[in-house]
């Protein structure tokens, strides 16, 4: 059976009364919160709500810091709902107050999603011990209000372990490293130090990846050379990078490596900076969709 949320201001009390109330929240015997993911590509933070379902809090690689939020729920919301969520006080601090801290929607038939500030804004309120908690009209009972809480207890260990791999995650994701053109000193199989740099980046991420199943490797050079020396220069170069990704842990069928010479020039060779741009490589990543 659900149980009653422990706090000194029931929700109803901040808006209209309505005849019927039920309760989710896990008791203090009950709550548990537990990482689910920690790896530099991903974090995630779940916590059980019993007979609702679960809470979760994720964040990715990316440039920005970032966090999402989702109320994920055993039987999904049948109508889009105006929800009110509410951070209410533990039943071992009576003297606290409930604070209202926004008003959101949720959408029919999806999870509860929350991004941004709002997310960022619920954890504060565990950290400080107390239940943020959602409530909203259930769609298929009349004049029936649901209260959804987290509960913050056991969290404050496992928020540390999350916080660690938030900052522990790489500074890109792989819409950032997908499409890739790196570039070649004169002549040579290696890539300019700043392409190396960058090469070290795809690297990593490959590394933490299962999911990236096709690397596609294209290699041009400048118009120098005769046809058949840049042809076989851009073969090398390719080579290289075949073998620089097998050393990953890529299987051969997985990466696809083809070299161009001269041919498709992106920039006039008439210049030196139409010239470097043209000593390039071009790589593309590809990986499962979920």
């Amino acid at each position: 059976m659900p149980v009653l949320i422990a706090a000194t201001l029931p929700i109803w009390a901040l808006g209209p009364a309505v005849a019927m109330e039920r309760h989710y929240v896990a008791t203090p015997q009950q709550s548990t919160w537990k990482m689910i993911t920690d790896t530099p590509l991903e974090c995630r933070l779940m916590h059980s709500i019993p007979n609702f379902g679960d809470a979760e809090f994720s964040s990715h690689a990316s440039k920005k810091i970032n966090l999402d939020f989702e109320l994920k729920m055993r039987r999904p919301m049948g109508e889009t709902r105006d929800v009110t969520l509410v951070s209410m006080p533990p039943a071992w601090r009576p003297g606290d107050s409930a604070e209202r801290l926004t008003d959101i929607t949720f959408f029919k038939q999806f999870d509860g999603y929350i991004g941004g500030q709002t997310a960022w804004n619920i954890l504060t309120e565990l950290e400080k011990g107390r239940y943020p908690t959602f409530s909203y009209q259930e769609w298929q009972g009349r004049n029936e209000r649901i209260e959804v809480a987290l509960s913050s207890v056991q969290f404050q260990p496992q928020y540390n372990a999350f916080s660690d791999c938030i900052a522990k995650l790489l500074p890109y994701s792989f819409e950032d490293i997908s499409f890739t053109i790196l570039h070649y000193d004169r002549s040579s199989v290696e890539l300019n130090k700043a392409s190396q740099k960058r090469l070290a980046q795809i690297a990593e991420y490959i590394r933490y990846n299962q999911d990236i199943d096709l690397v596609l490797v294209s290699t041009y050079t400048d118009n120098v050379d005769s046809k058949s020396v840049s042809q076989d220069l851009s073969e090398q170069r390719a080579q290289v990078l075949q073998k620089y990704f097998k050393s990953l842990g890529l299987p051969e069928d997985r990466i696809q490596v083809q070299g161009y010479g001269k041919r498709r020039p992106v920039a006039d060779n008439s210049s030196p900076i139409g010239k470097d741009k043209n000593r390039r490589v071009v790589i593309s990543l590809g990986r499962t969709q979920i």
